[in-house]
């Protein structure tokens, strides 16, 4: 069984939208995303430019390191009109130290905002999901990226990374795939830093990181995804007082330790 490494800063469990909104099946492919249903998902303003992320506790942003002034806004479904938005500035940018901007391995990055935020029905944490964790089942992608302002939201299933890698020649174990063989659903441009989620029970759980693909939604080219498992160690060590939570993949695993944790 894996460990659960670290906790929460707030007693509000992670991967739990509060308010329990259906989840659509069909961005490029998609749908528009009820409020509320994707509580982690954090839209990035950079410079005018759009990247996403993923609120892990009240004051870290987990997203990708080719996405980077930053502007993070947090509880948003249409840009620019959620009442229930926050936003907050960014104090501290880490790009892990071995980002290779032409492979795109480690494509993953760290911003934690200049103060914290107070969990709400459309703002909380996402759990991570655990080294040595497999995702058998479906997929979800959410962004706002070649698409209406509203978040939009897309199912697709895990691709492995052999298969993958035949298509791109620079697929690595810190990688995971996901998209239809036949394409027309994908991330896409916009999207990049936002949060690839599988459900476990009655939990969510982030296996990816938007990183890349061939175009967006084309046939044989699923979109990949920096492989969220592969860092907790090295989010784990690089602020003493950063507390998240990390989950295995497995339905049973994640009930009891959720049941047990003694949240900080």
């Amino acid at each position: 069984m894996h460990e659960l490494l670290q906790l929460l800063l707030s007693p509000a469990v992670c991967g739990k939208p509060p308010l329990n909104t259906k989840v659509g099946t069909r961005i490029v492919g998609g749908q528009a995303a009820a409020a509320g249903a994707w509580p982690w998902q954090v839209r990035l303003d950079i410079n005018g430019a759009l990247c996403g992320g993923s609120l892990i506790n009240n004051q870290w942003i987990l997203s990708a390191a080719h996405c980077f002034s930053v502007v993070v806004y947090l509880g948003e479904t249409e840009i620019n009109n959620s009442p229930n938005s926050v936003s907050r500035t960014v104090s501290r940018i880490i790009v892990h130290p071995n980002y290779n901007s032409d492979t795109h391995n480690n494509d993953v990055a760290l911003l934690k905002m200049a103060s914290s935020v107070t969990f709400t029905d459309y703002i909380s944490p996402v759990c991570l999901a655990a080294q040595g964790s497999d995702f058998p089942g479906g997929t979800t992608e959410c962004g706002w990226g070649s698409a209406p302002s509203t978040l939009q939201e897309v199912s697709v299933p895990v691709v492995n990374n052999t298969q993958c890698n035949s298509s791109y020649s620079i697929i690595t174990s810190n990688m995971i795939c996901a998209g239809l063989t036949e394409g027309g659903k994908d991330s896409c441009q916009g999207d990049s830093g936002g949060p690839l989620v599988t459900k476990n029970g009655t939990t969510w759980i982030q296996a990816g990181v938007v990183s890349f693909g061939n175009k967006c939604a084309l046939p044989n080219f699923p979109g990949v995804y920096a492989r969220v498992s592969e860092y907790q160690t090295w989010i784990s060590s690089l602020d003493q007082t950063l507390c998240f939570v990390i989950l295995p993949v497995s339905p049973k695993e994640v009930n009891s330790l959720l049941s047990a944790a003694d949240f900080c």
